[in-house]
């Protein structure tokens, strides 16, 4: 692939795994907004390149010793986490290597080099054994595919809150900014948590994505469009007897999302921001807000090991929002990762899925 160029479909021989690796077959492997972000030209790759981190699929070979010393077998269904954080660098030898700031990847191999398919756009992915999250077997691996990365997203940036003693639980009212996949997420998530009112805010008018996320838990979707910025803004500040809002989480990316978040905030509210994931803008705001309201504002770019397994071990504990999940995934079979980009980016998914 190349920055604004249609992906090219190719074939490669399918190798035994190197040591320490394991083959996988896909179940499914989704397509983030960061690789729209790579496919726009916003985030940089080294074409030719075959992107996507959301690989789930099911464990196909690997050295029987190998595999069983990490937990595992053959014909496990796994995700795929493609973070090599060093261990040895300041945010990792303090417990935070979700931030490292010498962060290797695992898709990042050379295609002209054996076993070639490190990427997630591929019906066979090879992947570190140390990198592989057994999805339990009585949680649907499709179903895990769906929010592979944005769940365990919105689960880091919830955890850097609890790692700064902000209990987010005994909350009163949280606002969901943008109902893209980690949206979609956070708003099942937050109100599972326990925060009673959980609100969500959109750009546009899109009946499908509000259903979907009052399915998942939201008790209103707000629209800047239909309703006006202002509307919106007077409505959630008047939360709270009139304070504002507790916790506002931004997943839209939309730089303007920003200015509006602080002023819906109330007093010691907290702002996880972890949907600025490109250089989309600027925005101006008014800084003097998170002063006078003393604001707890948090950034949140990356996730780690152990958000993976909170993320699959929400899934376990909460079977019956497995229905509702599904519904959200549109699956392309990977030949056709053009039309699945086109539509992606046209806005016509909640979730889009590459199958086999």
């Amino acid at each position: 692939m190349g920055a604004d160029r249609p992906f090219d479909v190719r074939e490669f021989p399918v190798t035994p795994p190197p040591a320490g690796y394991a083959q996988l077959e896909l179940i499914a492997s989704g397509v983030c907004g960061t690789d729209l972000h790579i496919h726009n030209g916003k985030l940089e790759e080294n074409a030719p390149a075959i992107i996507g981190h959301e690989f789930v699929g099911r464990i196909t070979a690997a050295d029987a010793a190998e595999v069983a010393a990490h937990g595992l077998s053959i014909g496990d269904a796994v995700i795929a986490d493609i973070a090599v954080p060093c261990g040895e660098c300041p945010l990792c030898q303090s417990g935070d290597d979700a931030n490292c700031v010498n962060m290797g990847l695992t898709n990042g191999g050379d295609i002209e080099t054996a076993p070639y398919l490190y990427g997630g756009y591929t019906e066979v992915n090879y992947t570190p054994l140390t990198n592989l999250i057994k999805v339990p077997t009585n949680v649907d691996p499709t179903v895990a595919a769906t929010f592979a990365c944005p769940g365990p997203t919105a689960i880091h940036a919830c955890r850097l809150a609890e790692r700064a003693n902000i209990d987010l639980s005994a909350m009163n009212v949280a606002v969901v900014q943008g109902l893209g996949p980690v949206g979609m997420f956070a708003v099942m998530y937050l109100k599972r948590m326990g925060i009673r009112k959980v609100y969500a805010i959109t750009t546009g008018a899109n009946t499908k994505r509000d259903e979907a996320a009052l399915a998942l838990g939201a008790d209103r979707v707000f629209s800047l469009k239909a309703e006006g910025e202002a509307a919106v803004t007077a409505a959630l500040q008047a939360e709270n007897d009139g304070l504002g809002v507790d916790l506002c989480f931004e997943a839209s990316g939309a730089p303007q999302a920003v200015a509006q978040g602080l002023d819906i905030l109330r007093n010691r509210g907290v702002y996880l921001i972890p949907g600025q994931y490109s250089e989309s803008g600027t925005v101006a705001i008014q800084p003097q807000i998170i002063t006078f309201k003393a604001l707890q504002i948090l950034g949140s770019s990356q996730y780690s090991f152990p958000d993976v397994h909170d993320y699959v071990a929400f899934l376990e504990k909460n079977p019956d929002l497995s229905p509702a999940i599904a519904a959200l995934g549109a699956a392309y079979p990977v030949e056709k990762v053009n039309e699945a980009f086109a539509d992606a980016k046209a806005g016509k998914n909640i979730k889009t899925l590459l199958v086999k």
